[in-house]
């Protein structure tokens, strides 16, 4: 008799699905059984990630957008299991450089987005499911063009322990990801992308690069785990343990 699969029967809604960690969050979830829901920005990159793994429906639209990210859970056809966010992507800037209209849009959608979320999406997902967020490790040492990213990554582990407790038995979670190999870090470093893969094998305790199967597979263990709330959990490969 073969073991059933993980998330067999469950529905599992991916923000920022397009691509990267969330696509591969997708496909593993549908490999342990989940019917999955796609969401993204681009309408184009959510329907080759649907075709690709099967998914149940897309939904196109931008998560900042508190109108948008109502209708969306309220659009829902019934009950789902569990929400991984990974929309968005941290601000970087030298203090005098900010953009200091650049980096209130970015704290508002890394410090509003979950609660919109939690608020939005507690009432659709079934007890014991979760809520899976997804941070940086950028609080954890401090250095110039850091300070945006770190005041992000310093609060959302206490929002979502506060989201835990507010909207139990609902389960709330948090990713905090070190540099993790994605189409998104490739556009960012252009040409300097293979010097860093370099250097992170030569110095990461684990000697190799982070990839987005290796959040993903956290993912799936924090849906499947209905022990764990409210923590967060790093995955960098010991980055944070490395002078850089």
């Amino acid at each position: 008799m073969s073991t059933p699969l993980a998330l067999t029967g469950q529905v599992v809604v991916v923000i920022g699905g397009g691509s990267g960690i969330g696509r591969q969050t997708a496909r593993l979830a549908h490999d342990e059984g989940a019917d999955i829901i796609l969401t993204g920005r681009d309408p184009g990159r959510l329907e080759r990630a649907a075709a690709e793994l099967g998914a149940l429906s897309t939904s196109a639209f931008d998560a900042t957008d508190p109108a948008a990210l109502q209708r969306f859970f309220t659009g829902l056809p019934g009950q789902i299991d569990h929400v991984m966010v990974t929309a968005g992507s941290q601000y970087y800037a030298p203090l005098a450089e900010i953009d200091f209209e650049a980096a209130r849009r970015n704290l508002d959608e890394h410090l509003l987005l979950p609660l919109q979320i939690g608020r939005d999406a507690a009432g659709r997902v079934r007890p014991g499911g979760t809520l899976i967020f997804m941070t940086g490790t950028g609080a954890r040492r401090p250095g110039p063009g850091l300070a945006v990213a770190a005041i992000a990554c310093a609060a959302v582990p206490a929002i979502a322990a506060n989201l835990a407790v507010e909207i139990a038995p609902v389960r709330v979670n948090l990713i905090a990801a070190g540099f993790v190999d994605t189409p998104l870090s490739a556009r960012l470093l252009g040409d300097d992308l293979e010097e860093r893969r370099r250097q992170l094998r030569a110095t990461l305790p684990i000697r190799r690069v982070v990839g987005p199967d290796d959040v993903a597979s956290l993912a799936v263990h924090l849906m499947t785990n209905t022990a764990v709330t409210g923590a967060t959990y790093d995955i960098d490969g010991g980055e944070q343990f490395v002078a850089s």
